[in-house]
């Protein structure tokens, strides 16, 4: 099968494809939260949000530190990725995805468009 994105492209749909963690981006968008705070609405195992929350640290939404016993997860907002690096990332992922769909809506732009001449014409 071919494949036609990028593989940042990928790692952003792969993450937003799960619940949970468009759950846990709803709440960072709030403000910082400790894994604990995360996992709670979730009822989920710690294990498993930990695997959450290293899909969305590789797609580049998310940077983490840690306070003494305690890791704290924000959304992140400087440059670059962060997956094999310790570099702290921006949403730059949800700007490919935006632009991405627009090639899509361009073209339903111009057909809806064509559509309403139509409809116009015939009446």
């Amino acid at each position: 099968m071919a494949k036609y994105t990028r593989p940042s492209l990928d790692a952003t749909f792969a993450a937003l494809s799960d619940s949970t963690r468009r759950g846990m981006l709803a709440r960072l968008a709030r403000g910082e939260a400790s894994v604990s705070e995360l996992a709670r609405p979730f009822g989920v195992s710690l294990p498993t949000i930990h695997k959450h929350l290293r899909v969305l640290e590789c797609a580049g939404f998310i940077a983490h530190e840690k306070r003494g016993r305690v890791r704290h997860i924000r959304l992140s907002h400087s440059s670059g990725r962060k997956c094999e690096t310790r570099q702290r990332i921006n949403l730059a992922p949800i700007h490919e995805v935006k632009d991405w769909i627009s090639h899509f809506e361009a073209g339903w732009d111009e057909q809806l468009l064509r559509l309403k001449h139509q409809v116009e014409a015939d009446v």
